[in-house]
């Protein structure tokens, strides 16, 4: 898994940092998490193709969360047959997209679903055969959502040994075991995948939490994962802004992401108000509450390796 921040910025593009925006890219499959103004910058700087683009989560409707997305489709509409687009997120996303649809009058040339959330929506928002996208209401000035991407977890490892020695020979055969089908030998004796592979390996996860106060439902999307991108929004001394605009200071996102069990933190979201040599202090600030975390900074690249 690969995790590409597009933009780091918060409220407003800058010249030195566009707005947040990650694009997670699994096995050919890109999820974006959030599309401020200027995210085609990123995405173009981030040399991403807009095929692989299969789903576009929002956090909520704030400018510099969702502008971007108009801009995402329109491009995507010059690919032939580009596959379906799944676009997930609070309510009232639907109207905004096709609002902007009808006033732009932009074409779009492939199938576009819409999953909003409600108050009796499942925890889970989406799946597809590689993973599943959970969601969780967060504590913003306006609604706001936060998302766990967790992938599917693979298939045990492969003991050859003991398929030869149920009689499973080298060849097409093991393949099928090894995608969880059940085989037939020679003889007719049937062959179940568990008797030759391991226990399940489990699949990587990762968090984006951004624009909300330090609230419990953090935790739930945060919980052992491996990688979490999460709002740094203010350094501690200016805390009071961060409570004002309902927003986090670096110290509480690594705080949490240290009782979560968070693997390692990335914050992002950066206030406008500080530039490129501040980030050092505001990552000097989060390690005294986090030892594994960071700064994002636009078009950083986080891979997430397999779990053996």
């Amino acid at each position: 898994m690969e995790c590409i921040l597009l933009g780091t910025g918060g409220m407003m593009p800058m010249p030195y940092r566009l707005l947040a925006s990650m694009a997670a890219r699994i096995d050919g499959r890109i999820y974006l998490f959030d599309a401020g103004e200027g995210t085609q910058l990123g995405w173009k700087k981030a040399r991403l193709g807009y095929r692989g683009l299969h789903v576009i989560a929002v956090t909520h409707l704030h400018a510099d969360h969702c502008l971007g997305i108009p801009g995402l489709m329109m491009l995507r509409s010059q690919m032939d047959s580009p596959p379906p687009l799944t676009i997930i997120g609070p309510p009232g996303i639907e109207e905004f997209i096709q609002l902007n649809r009808k006033a732009l009058e932009f074409h779009v040339n492939y199938p576009v679903l819409f999953v909003e959330w409600n108050e009796d929506a499942p925890e889970m928002a989406y799946e597809d055969e590689a993973v599943r996208i959970f969601w969780h209401p967060l504590q913003h000035t306006r609604f706001c959502l936060g998302y766990r991407l967790e992938e599917r977890d693979r298939p045990g490892k492969f003991n050859a040994r003991r398929a030869e020695s149920l009689g499973i020979p080298q060849g097409p055969l093991w393949g099928k075991l090894q995608r969880g089908e059940t085989v037939l030998t020679e003889t007719g004796k049937e062959i179940s995948p568990e008797q030759v592979l391991g226990p399940p390996r489990p699949g990587r996860r990762l968090a984006y939490v951004v624009d909300t106060l330090p609230v419990k439902g953090i935790y739930r999307l945060c919980k052992d994962t491996d990688i979490a991108f999460m709002e740094g929004m203010f350094l501690p001394e200016d805390a009071q802004h961060a409570d004002a605009k309902g927003h986090m200071t670096v110290t509480d996102a690594a705080r949490i992401a240290g009782r979560a069990g968070v693997k390692q933190a990335v914050l992002t979201h950066i206030s406008p108000r500080y530039h490129d040599e501040d980030l050092e202090r505001l990552e000097a600030a989060a390690k005294e509450r986090f030892e594994k975390v960071s700064i994002g900074r636009d078009l950083d690249t986080y891979s997430v390796a397999l779990k053996p």
